[in-house]
């Protein structure tokens, strides 16, 4: 599933956050396609991760189970990957959508990361983005020309790692 674009939203006085039709049908299409799921089935459920740098990252359950499944489990972890699941598994919340395609993004979340009301959710590859509609805004052009440095960046760490 690759999430993309974004939209403008708001949350509103119930901490309600409506997900954009276009990412909730195209999720509920890879829930089919992987066998696990109906047209008329309750819609899938999201997991709600608060990022220091002023997000909320919602996750569709099943991705982030899998990528969660994909790092190696221990019963005496060292203590930096014992503090990272401790605060990363800690802080997230499963978020599951009404009828409408709302859910209910965590108070606390919300409160940590410092989201005001008026929002836009970017579509960031396997994950949707809750991020202040005003910052987004003001960064969108920085972005923009920053994006041949970046794919240089990438380009060059692949390289390394090989």
């Amino acid at each position: 599933m690759l999430f993309m674009g974004h939209a403008e939203l708001t949350i509103d006085a119930k901490g309600r956050l409506a997900i954009p039709s276009k990412y909730r049908s195209q999720l509920r299409d890879g829930v089919r396609n992987e066998g696990s799921g109906s047209e008329e089935g309750p819609a899938p459920r999201w997991v709600a991760v608060p990022w220091p740098t002023g997000l909320i990252r919602l996750y569709p359950e099943a991705t982030f189970e899998r990528l969660a499944s994909s790092t190696s489990e221990s019963l005496t972890p060292g203590s930096d990957e014992a503090e990272l699941e401790e605060t990363l598994y800690g802080l997230a919340e499963h978020v599951e959508p009404d009828k409408a395609g709302r859910v209910v993004l965590p108070k606390a979340q919300v409160r940590m990361v410092g989201l005001p009301s008026e929002v836009v959710v970017v579509g960031v590859r396997n994950r949707l983005e809750v991020r202040d509609r005003a910052t987004w805004a003001g960064e969108i052009e920085r972005k923009f020309r920053s994006l041949p440095e970046l794919v240089a960046k990438r380009e060059s760490n692949q390289a390394r790692e090989r």
